[in-house]
């Protein structure tokens, strides 16, 4: 994309999230739906086509995964549930059919194999602890670290990531929607689970960033969505290389425009004076009318004055994530092979 081109995006756009950010909350994720892949093939056919390890998947643990391309871009980011002999995975709306179409041209060399949309299924974000403690009582101290998840009869409680900022966050993973009794937690708009997704450093794919991006540019090996020790998969040779060569000149940073009239989408360039620098990956406005924003930005570029294409005036202001991004700060990645 150039300085001079307008995205045209079919993400949909949200009510605006609540400044200062809510601590407490539940929010029905309308925009994600859950797809369960079923039968013998299972665990192999997922192994040669995503970015995680499946024998990490088990219970207690549903780590994040990706899904490339050959060329190594990421079409799919997603997240792992084992139930029983199942998996269960979470997709974008707006991608899902197109996500589940390029799966099924593997999948079709298992026999017996299958991926269907859980139509009655659903996931709920919550913000803070209080809702998890309801559902999980003191087991809830069971979920320490992100990833880390609880069977219960409703579905699953998975630990997310925390805000920068430090606000807990839990996914409840419902295979049937059913009622929770959560009346005393405020309920809170999918606006809101997005800034807390942007303040956690979390990015989503859509139609217009589907395969833009290996997934290191995406930060996802520090979301825990990268084995760089298993096996092959589609598109394991591009992101390998890029990790032990220690070639990733672009990730995720997160940023904030204290005044926008506007929610840029996602794909809008990010640029140094005449040049882009980069693209916004997810943005969320706030009632403030400030906006956040993820985006992939060169690293050599990061430091300066970024403003967003078309808007000259709109400065962006550098904010934190709650992980290390050691790539662009150690300039080493974390476990490249020694010499010998």
């Amino acid at each position: 994309m150039t300085g001079t081109e307008t995205p045209v995006s079919a993400t949909p756009v949200y009510a605006s999230a609540e400044f200062p950010p809510p601590v407490s909350g539940r929010i029905k994720l309308t925009n994600r739906i859950l797809v369960r892949i079923s039968g013998p093939g299972t665990d192999t056919f997922l192994q040669g086509q995503l970015s995680q390890n499946l024998d990490d998947v088990k219970a207690g643990s549903s780590p994040r995964a990706a899904a490339a391309t050959p060329k190594g871009r990421a079409y799919c980011l997603t997240r792992l549930v084992r139930d029983g002999d199942d998996i269960l995975m979470d997709l974008p709306s707006e991608l899902a059919e197109a996500v589940m179409a390029q799966l099924r041209k593997y999948m079709m060399l298992f026999r017996g194999t299958s991926m269907t949309v859980q139509a009655e299924g659903q996931i709920i974000g919550l913000l803070g602890t209080e809702a998890a403690k309801n559902l999980a009582g003191d087991d809830l101290n069971s979920l320490a670290s992100p990833g880390d998840s609880l069977a219960l009869g409703t579905g699953f409680l998975i630990r997310t990531e925390n805000t920068a900022e430090g606000l807990a966050r839990f996914e409840l993973w419902q295979t049937k929607a059913q009622d929770l009794k959560l009346e005393s937690i405020p309920e809170k708009t999918i606006a809101d689970w997005q800034a807390s997704e942007i303040a956690a450093g979390v990015p989503m794919l859509t139609t217009a960033t589907s395969e833009s991006y290996v997934p290191q540019m995406l930060n996802w090996q520090h979301l825990g969505g990268v084995h760089f020790k298993k096996g092959c998969y589609t598109g394991q040779e591009v992101i390998a290389r890029m990790h032990f060569l220690g070639q990733l000149k672009k990730s995720l940073f997160r940023f904030r425009v204290a005044q926008s009239k506007s929610t840029p989408a996602p794909g809008t360039s990010i640029m140094a004076g005449e040049r882009s620098v980069g693209e916004i990956v997810n943005a969320v406005g706030f009632d403030n009318h400030s906006c956040e924003l993820l985006a992939v930005v060169r690293h050599d570029a990061a430091a300066g004055k970024l403003t967003i294409d078309g808007t000259p005036g709109s400065v962006l202001e550098p904010q934190p994530l709650p992980y290390r991004v050691t790539e662009r700060e150690d300039n080493a990645p974390d476990d490249a092979p020694k010499d010998t």
